[in-house]
C-alpha cells in the first residue's frame, strides 16, 4: 500500500517536472530532462535522509529509534541556504539563457555557480564518510543512499554547463576581432587558452567577502561556510564530540502488563532487549511491531511520540509493580492492541512476520 501512494507521488512528481520545464524550455533535450528530474528527486532524498539525521552535536539521542546527527551545523545553516539558492538560480539562468544574459548578471551567474560546484563537493566529501563507531546499531552506511545523490547530480549539471558556457565563451571570442592589434592578441589568446572566464573566476573573492559581510547583520559567523561543516559530529569534516547515547526503556506499559498472572497475559516466550532477558506475549509484540512500523513509514512522527511515551509511560510503570496491577494494565492496553494489529494488517504486506520477528535472541 504504502509503496504503491509512493510510486502514484513519483509519477506525478516526474509528469509536473517533465511539463513546467517544457513550457519554460521548448527545445529542451531527453537527456537535460532526465537530469532535470534526477535533480528533483535526488533533493527528495537528501530531505528524508535529513528526517533520520536531524540532531545537533550537542543532543544526546537515542540510536534505536533511527536517530542520528545531521551532518551540517544548524547555527551556520543559513551561510549554506544561501549559496544553494544561488547556486541553483545561477544553474537556471545560465541553462536557460546562457551568453545572451546581460554581462554583469552573467558573470555574477557564473561567479556563483563555481562557488556552489566547490560546496558540493565539499557536501559530497562530508557525507561520505560517517563514522558511528561511538553510536551503538549504527554499523551501516544506507546514509550514503539517501546523501550521495544531491551533491553528485548538482556537481554533473554544474560542472556540464561549466564546460558549455567555457566553450561558447571561446567561441565568440575567437569570432571577434579589434581594429587594436594588442586588443586582438590578448583575445585570441584567452579565447584559445582560458580555462574559464576570467572575470567570474576573478570576481570570486569580492563577492564571497560581500556575501558574507552580508550574512554577519543576520547572524552568521565570518567562518560560518567552514563551521556549518565543522561543527558536526561523526561526519567527515567534524570537530565536535556528542554526548552518551540515551538508554532506551522499551514499553514500558506493555513490558509491566506482560509480567502478570500467565493465565491472563498469556505470555509465549522469552525475548531479549538492550542485552536483557524480557517475557514475551502477543501483545508486546504487537507494540513493538506497531512502533517499527511507525518508524519505517516516518521517523519524524515516530520520534515525537516516543518522545511523549518516554516522558510519561516510564513513571507510569514504576507504579505498576504488583501482579494484579499488572493483570489490570494488560486488559486496558487491550483496545490499544486492537487498533495496533488493525493498523498492521491494514499497512503492512506480512504483518503476522514482522510481529513475530520482535524481541528474538
Amino acid at each position: 500500500m504504502i509503496f504503491f501512494y509512493a510510486s502514484l507521488t513519483a509519477l506525478a512528481v516526474i509528469t509536473t517536472v517533465v511539463l513546467v520545464l517544457k513550457k519554460i524550455k521548448k527545445d529542451i533535450s531527453i537527456l537535460e530532462l532526465i537530469l532535470a528530474v534526477g535533480y528533483v528527486f535526488s533533493f527528495v532524498f537528501f530531505f528524508f535522509g535529513l528526517l533520520m539525521h536531524d540532531n545537533e552535536y550537542y543532543t544526546a539521542i537515542d540510536p534505536v529509534d533511527v536517530e542520528c546527527y545531521i551532518p551540517f551545523g544548524e547555527k551556520h545553516i543559513l551561510t549554506l541556504l544561501f549559496y544553494f539558492i544561488a547556486f541553483n538560480i545561477s544553474i537556471a539562468l545560465i541553462w536557460l539563457k546562457g551568453n545572451k544574459l546581460p554581462p554583469l548578471a552573467q558573470v555574477l551567474s557564473f561567479s556563483f555557480l563555481i562557488i556552489g560546484t566547490i560546496i558540493s563537493f565539499l557536501v559530497f566529501l562530508q557525507i561520505s564518510e560517517h563514522n558511528t563507531e561511538s553510536i551503538d546499531m549504527y554499523d551501516k552506511t544506507d546514509h550514503i543512499l539517501f546523501f550521495i545523490f544531491a551533491p553528485v547530480v548538482s556537481l554533473i549539471i554544474s560542472t556540464s554547463l561549466i564546460i558549455q558556457t567555457v566553450t561558447n565563451t571561446m567561441i565568440v571570442a575567437s569570432q571577434k576581432t579589434y581594429s587594436n592589434k594588442f586588443l586582438n592578441r590578448l583575445n585570441q589568446f584567452f579565447a584559445k587558452k582560458s580555462n574559464l572566464p576570467l572575470w567570474s573566476i576573478i570576481l570570486i573573492i569580492p563577492l564571497l567577502l560581500l556575501v558574507t559581510i552580508v550574512l554577519i547583520l543576520f547572524g552568521q559567523d565570518s567562518n560560518s561556510l567552514i563551521k556549518v561543516f565543522t561543527e558536526t559530529t561523526t561526519w567527515r569534516f567534524s570537530q565536535q564530540m556528542h554526548p552518551p547515547i540515551l538508554d532506551h526503556k522499551g514499553h514500558y506499559l506493555c513490558t509491566v502488563a506482560a509480567s502478570g498472572d500467565p493465565e491472563i497475559v498469556k505470555p509465549l516466550r522469552f525475548g531479549k532487549r538492550n542485552g536483557n532477558t524480557i517475557i514475551v506475549n502477543r501483545q508486546l509484540l504487537i507494540a513493538n511491531a506497531f512502533e517499527e512500523m511507525i518508524q519505517d513509514f516516518s521517523p519524524k512522527l515516530h520520534r515525537f511520540i516516543r518522545g511523549n511515551y518516554d516522558k510519561y509511560g516510564y513513571n507510569l510503570s514504576l507504579k505498576i509493580n504488583t501482579n494484579r496491577m499488572s493483570n489490570l494494565t494488560y486488559l486496558l492496553m487491550k483496545p490499544l492492541e486492537w487498533v495496533f494489529l488493525l493498523c498492521l494488517y491494514l499497512f503492512c504486506e506480512k504483518p503476522e512476520e514482522r510481529i513475530g520477528r520482535q524481541y528474538k535472541f
